[in-house]
């Protein structure tokens, strides 16, 4: 199977505005901007109006940032990821393993950005309301997730795992950054030893994709997401609470940019030398033999400690979350840079970005429909078909953003969670 990768499914959150209040709310379910005491009441927007109002508020750094992630998936998908000699490809040595991060992280900024921005929702009833769409939308995308894996794609399918970070994120909806920030560092050590720990004496590695049939044995559906399946939530914790530390910070601000591309460079590069020096002269490299340079599916073994210094893409150890969350973090703050220098640039990127979900869910369609090995079998080469869906996409994400719509899939999942969070917030 073609290594896995997966959509950030952020749709609508990337905006600064604030969450509604119990008494406040805008029609279509998104985030409203209280009005100052005593200021005149104004007149609510076109449903037309009120949707180009929510693109122009999205911050284009951040969904540029999720248009190069959908295209870094796109490729290992579609590309080879390893040659004949067993060396990683161009495909493999750039998006291996660091598009799927990066989808994580901006899943987290989304949901911190969805829930008050630097100001984060407040307790009581507006933090049940929050959490209540939250687990809606974890919902609605898990489903999709599970109709993509019945259509029996060649690829791995995130969205079920994305559904269960989402219901995750719902008690953290009221930590700020710093909070949020120590609890990824912790839980990047912590997720993976917990995951070595609960897994001793089982076989490395995913099984089959989880499918409507996974719901008859909830316990093994939920050990396939946590534990044992592509992206297991146990250490991909870590990239949800990075992105909503991230998100709790103020994005519009050039130095945020900038502190974002030289930490998060930093942080990669660090880990890489980390986990170098514990393989080569710290001798973990002998020790773990010939197996080493296995490509790894969402765990390792769990025969030796060793394990835990690698660094390699999906292995879901601390060096690898620490590596990956470094050039998530990167790659977003170059966006957010890019965004306020050369914003026409950035604009069609953003606008691709805008809508992952239904791109996504187009993209593993096309692919269940037209798989790889039969496009090779009739001549065409694998980068033409890469060419074919990157500019699909592109042509997709810049008509819908022309029009001042959302995906229709964002849409819909925006209208479902939105109804729920105002039911809640007493909105109605």
């Amino acid at each position: 199977m073609t290594a896995p990768h997966g959509p950030d499914l952020g749709d609508d959150l990337a905006t600064t505005d604030p969450l509604p209040t119990v008494a406040q709310g805008r029609g279509d379910g998104g985030p409203a901007e209280v009005a100052p005491s005593g200021a005149r009441h104004r007149a609510q927007p076109t449903p037309a109006e009120g949707s180009r109002a929510a693109v122009r508020r999205r911050l284009d750094g951040v969904d540029a940032a999720r248009a190069l992630a959908l295209a870094g998936m796109a490729s290992v998908h579609i590309l080879p990821v390893r040659t004949a000699a067993g060396a990683d490809t161009v495909a493999g040595a750039i998006a291996g393993g660091r598009a799927s991060a990066l989808f994580a992280v901006l899943a987290g900024v989304g949901v911190a950005l969805a829930s008050g921005g630097p100001t984060p929702v407040g307790r009581g009833r507006p933090h049940a309301a929050a959490a209540a769409g939250l687990l809606v939308r974890g919902l609605l995308v898990g489903l999709i997730g599970l109709t993509l894996v019945a259509l029996d794609p060649p690829v791995a399918v995130i969205l079920a795992y994305y559904g269960l970070l989402f219901w995750l994120a719902t008690p953290l909806l009221r930590l700020r950054a710093p909070a949020l920030g120590a609890l990824a560092a912790v839980w990047c050590v912590a997720g993976p030893v917990a995951s070595h720990l609960l897994r001793a004496g089982r076989e490395a590695g995913p099984g089959d994709q989880p499918g409507f049939a996974a719901l008859g044995t909830p316990g093994e559906l939920l050990r396939e997401l946590t534990l044992t399946g592509y992206y297991p939530v146990l250490p991909w914790l870590t990239y949800l609470l990075a992105g909503m530390a991230v998100g709790r910070l103020d994005l519009r601000s050039p130095r945020v940019a900038a502190g974002l591309v030289c930490g998060g460079a930093g942080l990669a590069v660090a880990a890489w030398l980390g986990s170098a020096l514990l393989l080569g002269p710290g001798g973990g490299a002998a020790a773990l033999g010939p197996d080493l340079t296995q490509r790894r599916y969402g765990t390792v073994p769990t025969d030796s400690w060793w394990w835990l210094a690698v660094e390699a893409p999906h292995t879901g150890t601390p060096f690898d979350l620490a590596h990956t969350v470094g050039t998530a973090l990167a790659v977003l703050g170059l966006m957010l840079v890019l965004a306020r220098a050369v914003p026409l640039l950035v604009w069609p990127l953003a606008a691709v970005g805008a809508m992952p979900l239904t791109l996504y869910t187009l993209h593993v369609t096309a692919l269940a429909l037209v798989p790889v090995q039969l496009v090779r079998a009739v001549g065409v080469p694998a980068g033409t078909l890469l060419v074919v869906h990157l500019v699909a996409a592109l042509v997709i994400g810049v008509a819908v953003r022309a029009a001042g719509r959302r995906g229709p899939l964002e849409a819909g999942v925006r209208a479902v969670s939105g109804r729920v969070r105002r039911a809640v917030a007493g909105g109605g």
